[in-house]
């Protein structure tokens, strides 16, 4: 296939994104890993000593050439699955699999980066091509470039098996996902569930040629029946299905459960993922996972997450016997189950602070919080954000958004904001493109920022949760990140390079602004008439900010530890005691049980399908950072343009050119304390 028929083989692909189809994926993929291929063999074939211009800058530009098609695979993957572009999608990994693993353990390429740490050559690079010669030579460790041949081999294999392996684990749980709904004709049933969710489950009827009420796992369908539904056997069926989603628990047919069934799956990961660690002289995956981040040990980990429940439980546990003396009270309930939490949890919350998810939705339209929140940016960073004209869109719920400083475009980016057929649910940013010079020209980044929260219903627009708006300045977070560096080196040019757990620390800082008193008016506006959110119900929403926020840490910290210590248990000889793992640690840390039929690991994607395997606990060790580092906001003034130049300039243009310690000293002058977050929280440490 000629490149003047393949979009992905464009110079900028990304300008003919909305052409790309199935069929270019692995033509232009094999394309571009040989020419990749021909132009490593060729730096490596060049005589003479080699140099950052000679070695890194050829390897860099055509990385970039496959590294945007790639991108644009991959998000096309998530956000429009077929069963064509799965199988394209597939196979093309398989091949990149292959090819990143033979680099990684190419031992004249090694060498040769080798070369460029010499003392008399460093000397003469820049902070950022001296830590991605660093990054370089730890990864090649990391990848076995140092082992025998027959375990260059098996490392390679194993590393292929994984890809394939995690693929198919989030292919599971998408499909489990969209395999199940419920559909009712009696409106009777969903007493209490608000009437837009009833509107698009009506939607979601007639898209599947049905008459009534369709409900499905999507997030937005699933929280509207847990949290609202007055029936409790309705809540019960659609918190049991999502429960057991990929399993051998669920409710779909024996051969649909059978095919999505993760269990296996799972063991299989967790056995490779050990054998790679042994091979690399690790004792477990967890110690392997930590190598490259800002833990030193183990140990460390555990002890990080273990003081932190500690902290949090005395707290959490009076949470949780004021939600069932209320849920006793109200409802005359004996057992709290897994179904009714966030139902009670909304309850109580009205109750007491007379505010409930539904009321401030309607004050919270997406393009209102979406402006609100570019606004903030602005005059925090100094930037302009409006809508682009040069980025084609891949479905029309895709928007396009340039970024420029000064008149001049420094970034681009892309939101996809609702939840639909034939798209993975949670919420993520991706590198569609990074900030890079090639062959001379500057390159500016692109970032893909996807969400899934319920889309309009006829006249009336997205309407968001408090807890969508955090959501969406979490992923902007991210965003930023990428799309503000100041570093052209591409291995530690936006997030590249940052330790895993702390890339979630803009992420995290962003989110603190949605609770600001100052802000809170400026992203809210009344859907229907305009007027800005009422002070009562302003300071309400402050007042229960931190309604059950113990028990949502401990959930987290739950969440973390099971990670980590399935991890760390490099003594098992199977790994057929995943529940067992889960249900000691949730007797260790957690305060509420879920029913013997939840299989929650089997879609735990972040874990087996995503990039935080042993690296879970990254969320609440960045939160540490990120609440640290909002606390220079609140001592400085929230809005304080110096503090978010220093920000800007510390954290967010720095990318990985430096350890993100110093990163974060460089902006607080010390090192961080865990008591701003839980101050954050309201947590009072016995």
């Amino acid at each position: 296939m000629s490149t003047a028929t393949n979009p992905l083989l464009e110079h900028d692909p990304l300008a003919h994104f909305s052409k790309v189809d199935a069929t270019h994926v692995e033509p232009a993929i094999t394309q571009l890993i040989s020419g990749y291929q021909t132009q490593l063999d060729s730096v490596l074939g060049q005589d003479g000593t080699f140099t950052w211009e000679t070695l890194v800058n050829p390897l860099d530009e055509a990385e970039d050439k496959l590294e945007k098609a790639w991108s644009m695979v991959c998000h096309l993957n998530s956000v429009a699955n077929s069963d064509d572009l799965r199988q394209a999608y597939e196979a093309s990994q398989e091949k990149l699999s292959a090819f990143y693993s033979a680099l990684g353990q190419n031992t004249a390429l090694f060498d040769a980066y080798t070369s460029l740490n010499r003392d008399d050559y460093k000397g003469t690079l820049n902070q950022a091509q001296k830590q991605a010669i660093e990054n370089a030579l730890r990864q090649f460790t990391l990848s076995g470039v140092a082992l025998e041949a027959d375990n260059k081999k098996r490392f390679s294999d194993i590393t292929q098996q994984l890809s394939k392996l995690t693929t198919q684990f989030a292919n599971n749980v998408l499909d489990a996902t969209q395999g199940w709904f419920y559909h009712t004709d009696n409106e009777a049933d969903l007493e209490g569930i608000p009437e837009l969710a009833k509107q698009a489950a009506a939607n979601a009827a007639q898209q599947k040629d049905k008459s009534g009420f369709v409900f499905t796992l999507d997030i937005p369908s699933y929280l509207a029946v847990v949290t609202h539904a007055t029936n409790r056997e309705l809540r019960k069926t659609i918190y049991r299905a999502y429960a057991t989603r990929a399993s051998q628990e669920s409710d779909l047919t024996q051969e649909k459960r059978d095919a999505l069934d993760n269990s296996p799956i799972i063991d299989k990961i967790l056995v490779l993922r050990q054998e790679k660690a042994a091979l690399l002289g690790f004792k477990s995956y967890a110690e392997l996972s930590i190598a490259p981040k800002m833990a030193d040990t183990t140990q460390q980990v555990i002890d990080f997450l273990t003081d932190l429940a500690q902290k949090a439980k005395p707290q959490a546990e009076k949470e949780k016997a004021e939600l069932e003396a209320f849920a006793k009270q109200r409802d005359n309930i004996d057992a709290l189950e897994a179904w009714d939490n966030a139902f009670y949890s909304e309850k109580l919350k009205e109750q007491r602070f007379n505010v409930s998810q539904e009321t401030v939705r309607e004050y919270f339209p997406l393009d209102v919080v979406m402006n609100g929140m570019f606004e903030l940016v602005e005059g925090m960073f100094n930037v302009k954000i409006s809508p682009s004209n040069s980025l084609p869109i891949y479905h029309e719920h895709a928007q396009t958004f340039d970024i420029t400083r000064d008149n001049a475009l420094i970034a681009q980016f892309y939101f996809d904001c609702f939840a639909r057929d034939k798209k993975r649910g949670g919420a993520w940013m991706a590198d569609a493109r990074g900030k890079k010079i090639i062959q001379g020209k500057k390159q500016t980044p692109v970032a893909f920022l996807t969400c899934n929260f319920s889309a309009p219903v006829g006249d009336t627009p997205s309407l968001l949760t408090h807890n969508d708006v955090t959501t969406l300045f979490h992923e902007f977070g991210h965003g930023l990140h990428h799309m503000l560096t100041q570093i052209e080196v591409p291995a530690v040019s936006g997030i590249s390079g940052v330790a895993w757990d702390a890339v979630e620390l803009p992420s995290q800082f962003m989110e603190n602004f949605c609770w600001e008193k100052s802000i809170l008016p400026r992203i809210s506006k009344h859907y229907k008439t305009g007027e800005p959110l009422p002070n009562d119900l302003l300071e309400n929403m402050l007042k229960g900010k931190n309604f059950q926020s113990a028990m949502q840490m401990l959930r987290q910290i739950e969440f973390s530890l099971f990670d980590f210590t399935l991890h760390c248990e490099s003594h098992l000889p199977s790994f057929k005691n995943v529940q067992a793992c889960l249900d000691t640690i949730r007797e260790q840390v957690s305060v509420s049980t879920p029913p013997s039929f939840n299989q929650f690991q089997n879609s735990f994607s972040h874990i087996f399908a995503g990039g935080y395997a042993a690296g879970y606990y990254s969320y609440k060790w960045a939160e540490v950072l990120s609440a640290d580092a909002f606390e220079a906001f609140i001592e400085e003034g929230i809005e304080n343009k110096e503090t978010g130049t220093r920000f800007l300039s510390c954290i967010l243009e720095m990318g990985g050119s430096y350890d993100a310690m110093t990163l974060f000293k460089r902006f607080r002058g010390r090192e961080p304390s865990i008591t701003p977050l839980l101050k954050h929280c309201d947590i009072k440490a016995a």
